[in-house]
C-alpha cells in the first residue's frame, strides 16, 4: 500500500508541475486585449484558463490528501530490521551478551564512601 501511494504521489506531483508550467501568467492576457487573436484558440479566450485552473486545483487537493496519507502511514510504520545487519547466516551461533556481576548494597555503600570530594 505504501509503495503504491508513493508511485501515485510521484505521478500527481509531476502532473501538477506540468499543469502549472503550461498555464499563462496574468500578464499574458494583455496581448489578447490588443487583438492578438487569442479568441480563436481551442478553448476560447478564457476557457483554457478555467479548465487548467480546475485541473490544477484537483491535482493540488489530491497531492495534499496523498501527502497526509503517506505521512500517517510512515509515522505508524514499524521499522523492518535490515537484513544487512546480520550477515552471519542462519546456521551460525551469535554471541551472547556478557552479564555484569551483581553488587550488593554493602559494596555500593563502600564505593560511595571512597569517592574523593
Amino acid at each position: 500500500m505504501y509503495e503504491v501511494l508513493m508511485v501515485v504521489y510521484l505521478l500527481v506531483a509531476i502532473a501538477l508541475i506540468g499543469l502549472i508550467l503550461i498555464q499563462q501568467g496574468k500578464g499574458a492576457d494583455m496581448g489578447a486585449s490588443f487583438g492578438a487573436g487569442a479568441s480563436g484558440t481551442l478553448f476560447g479566450s478564457s476557457g483554457a484558463g478555467n479548465a487548467l485552473t480546475r485541473a490544477t486545483a484537483i491535482l493540488a487537493i489530491l497531492f495534499f490528501i496523498i501527502s497526509l496519507a503517506i505521512g500517517n502511514l510512515s509515522a505508524n510504520h514499524a521499522k523492518v530490521d535490515d537484513s544487512w545487519n546480520n550477515l552471519g547466516g542462519v546456521g551460525q551461533a551469535t554471541e551472547e551478551p556478557v552479564s555484569t556481576p551483581k553488587t550488593t548494597d554493602a559494596e555500593k555503600n563502600k564505593t560511595e564512601d571512597t569517592i574523593p570530594d
